[in-house]
């Protein structure tokens, strides 16, 4: 009866407080002033542009008290949690990084109107629920990554010929991650040009690790929530960044690269393929950003030796956080952010929508448009094999203690099962501390 209590009156409270706000979004808010806390970086910007209308129609203001990639936004807020500092109002959000701190983040279902939340994909709305509370609204920035490949590179015939002298098969754009190692080694020309790239620092390169480790047939954590991935198929993922390191068929700095490197480097034209975010699909065709223009081609990631194809996936967001003040204001703000024309918005540059008229819209929208359609087909495909981070609250400071014993390896102080040992036993002593074994 306590349970069913609560639950009504939390419906209650829902009910009440959507109807102060679900009248009209995005409501009349004179005179407040929201403190957000933003992702930065080349594709997430374009959609900050609308907070100037948010404001017009609101009579609200937004101070952006931080903008910084989400590693380091993350460790921001922990900060700003272990020093009681978290007066801010509104967050970016990510659903491999939500389940560290649900704590204090607000119940969205209480906040915005019902037909609003189930305009959004059911599976994007089930991921960014923690424990029944809706922690985050999802933005335009679904990922999964799918393959980049410069077309050229496959229309030489000399080069082809060459190919399949050395390696006994066909040069076309590769389909597992064996071929892709190949072709990144028979490409590569440093300093001047390279095969790929990889991020390869922070969660970026664990990420990495982690879909691989499991198109190879492997697991992070086992049944039990112990970590596995330190098996033979950990050896053979491992190996795989480690031997193009090796072989200089990518930069001497990839284990330095974070997400807007790869971006960069893909666009500067000295890189052949590219394993990347949506985002970037505008990016990589524009003449004005990029070197490659006209000469992008997309298709679904690689798979692995068990025939699993790689599929790490998760998605952004906004959240309002429980101190906040002006949690309707927030909200609405957090609306606004990830309405059907700023999804729009974002979605035309690439971004992968999380509203389900969206992608309706984007799909209409890119007939006739050749390159647009073959980047929509390859990453529809590439999410029906998307995967989540494992599900553990611990997941990001997992990431923090592996991806430097990743490093190791790829640097070549450590043989890849040294690196995946010494990781193991840092990520069991982590979920042993946070009483998750």
């Amino acid at each position: 009866m306590k349970h069913l209590l609560t639950g009504v009156s939390a419906g209650v409270l829902a009910l009440v407080a959507s109807a102060s706000i679900a009248q009209e979004l995005p409501g009349k808010f004179d005179g407040v002033t929201i403190d957000a806390k933003l992702i930065g970086g080349q594709q997430y910007e374009a959609l900050y542009a609308r907070i100037a209308e948010w404001e017009e129609a609101t009579g609200a203001k937004v101070n952006v008290v931080s903008k910084k990639n989400h590693f380091e936004l993350d460790k921001e807020i922990k900060s700003d949690i272990a020093t009681g500092t978290l007066s801010w109002c509104v967050g970016s959000n990510h659903s491999s990084f939500a389940p560290q701190y649900p704590g204090i983040y607000a119940d969205l279902n209480a906040l915005l109107p019902e037909d609003e939340i189930a305009a959004f994909v059911p599976a994007n709305i089930s991921a960014s629920t923690l424990d029944g509370k809706l922690v985050m609204l999802p933005r335009a920035q679904f990922d999964v990554s799918a393959l980049y490949y410069q077309k050229s590179l496959y229309e030489d015939e000399a080069k082809a010929a060459e190919f399949k002298e050395k390696y006994g098969y066909d040069l076309t754009p590769p389909d597992t991650w064996e071929e892709v190692a190949d072709q990144a080694e028979f490409f590569a020309n440093p300093p001047d040009f390279y095969g790929t790239q990889y991020a390869g620092k922070e969660e970026a390169i664990n990420g990495r690790f982690y879909e691989l480790l499991v198109a190879e047939g492997g697991e992070y954590l086992n049944a039990d929530g112990e970590p596995a991935f330190n098996s033979e198929a950990g050896v053979r993922a491992l190996d795989w960044f480690v031997n193009l390191y090796k072989a200089k068929a990518v930069p001497a700095g990839t284990t330095n690269y974070l997400w807007d490197d790869l971006g960069q480097g893909f666009a500067s034209g000295t890189v052949a393929l590219n394993l990347d975010w949506p985002g970037w699909a505008a990016f990589f065709n524009d003449p004005q950003s990029s070197k490659v223009a006209g000469n992008v081609g997309v298709k679904v990631q690689p798979k692995g030796s068990s025939g699993t194809r790689t599929g790490w996936s998760g998605h952004h967001g906004f959240s309002v956080t429980e101190n906040c003040d002006s949690k309707e204001a927030a909200a609405s703000l957090v609306w606004f952010l990830t309405n059907e024309d700023s999804q729009k918005l974002e979605a035309a540059a690439g971004p992968l929508p999380t509203r389900t008229a969206v992608w309706d819209f984007v799909v209409q929208e890119a007939e006739g448009d050749a390159y647009r359609q073959e980047v929509l087909k390859a990453f529809q495909e590439a999410a029906e094999h998307a995967f989540p981070v494992p599900q553990t609250p611990s997941w990001i400071e997992i990431s923090n203690a592996v991806y430097p014993e990743l490093q190791a390896a790829i640097l070549g102080d450590k043989s890849s099962k040294e690196a995946l040992d010494s990781a193991a036993e840092k990520a069991t002593e982590i979920l042993e501390d946070a009483g998750e074994l």
